[in-house]
């Protein structure tokens, strides 16, 4: 991809959030209608070019993509082997940087020292919030359970 600048993040409302919404609408028709092809032909609108070959994952993700810009959203793409400071990874999880640095010295989140500052790697922090909201939405749901309120 050398000489080819690849965009890893787009900021919010910085998408034609009509033209990306037309787009979103568009791939998910033909997703629905081709529920077992793994690889998804681009055609171009103009001329007679070969088609561009996708695989159907990658497809999904410019769905999903498209449809946060459509909504103003931006977006970031982000390799699951990436490497994060703490101050990244806390504000990834919306939390302090000393309570993140908490939550790896007790090893909730696996990490590694680089020097004397310390990287975790985005699917491992990925990992710990999918465990942190599962245990949070079962927390909820015992305490919305029928007769909680009363005690019975």
């Amino acid at each position: 991809m050398a000489g080819i600048q690849v965009k890893r993040s787009i900021e919010p409302g910085s998408m034609d959030a009509q033209v990306a919404a037309r787009a979103v609408r568009r791939i998910k028709d033909y997703l629905m209608r081709h529920p077992e092809k793994e690889v998804i032909p681009v055609a171009g609108e103009v001329g007679n070019e070969e088609a561009l070959i996708l695989p159907r994952d990658a497809v999904s993700l410019l769905a999903y993509i498209l449809a946060q810009a459509a909504q103003g959203r931006g977006v970031s793409v982000v390799p699951s082997h990436a490497e994060l400071t703490t101050q990244q990874a806390a504000d990834m999880l919306n939390v302090s940087r000393p309570y993140l640095i908490g939550l790896l010295e007790d090893g909730a989140i696996p990490y590694r020292m680089v020097g004397k500052h310390r990287r975790i790697t985005v699917e491992d922090l990925m990992a710990y919030k999918r465990r942190d909201d599962l245990k949070r939405r079962s927390a909820a749901d015992d305490l919305a359970a029928p007769g909680q309120e009363l005690g019975i």
